[in-house]
């Protein structure tokens, strides 16, 4: 096989995977989703930026861009992130001030699993600006 057929088999097969890629994306996009929902992660946050509350405040918690931006690539991000999910943050380290309104988050054991917790704070981790 030539070299330049070689590497028109790997273009299509790499274009064919494309529209795959994206269905998974979008499945586990949905799927996190729906976990957070029915988790009740979504009370108080939204994926987007800018969204605001019924009083006009920014939402209770940061947005999960903004959250993904702060802690992409920091070792043990995930980690921490997870713990702080499952046990609540300190209302005397508000890190997000003047971009959320709230000021600590509440233990949440009780409303979601920390396997579960684990896989929401991976996919918020892993979000893309624009996606």
């Amino acid at each position: 096989m030539t070299h330049r057929l070689h590497l028109r088999r790997i273009l299509l097969a790499a274009g064919a995977a494309l529209p795959l890629a994206s269905a998974l994306a979008a499945s586990e996009d949905a799927a996190m989703l729906k976990l957070a929902s029915s988790s009740g992660c979504m009370s108080c946050h939204h994926v987007e930026r800018g969204a605001k509350g019924p009083d006009g405040l920014p939402p209770v918690g940061p947005a999960w861009r903004d959250v993904s931006a702060k802690y992409r690539g920091q070792p043990e991000a995930e980690a921490r992130l997870t713990a702080t999910v499952m046990s609540g943050s300190n209302p005397y380290d508000s890190h997000w001030k003047g971009q959320a309104s709230g000021l600590a988050m509440p233990p949440n054991r009780v409303a979601i699993s920390e396997a579960d917790a684990r896989r929401l704070v991976h996919w918020i981790v892993g979000l893309e600006r624009g996606r």
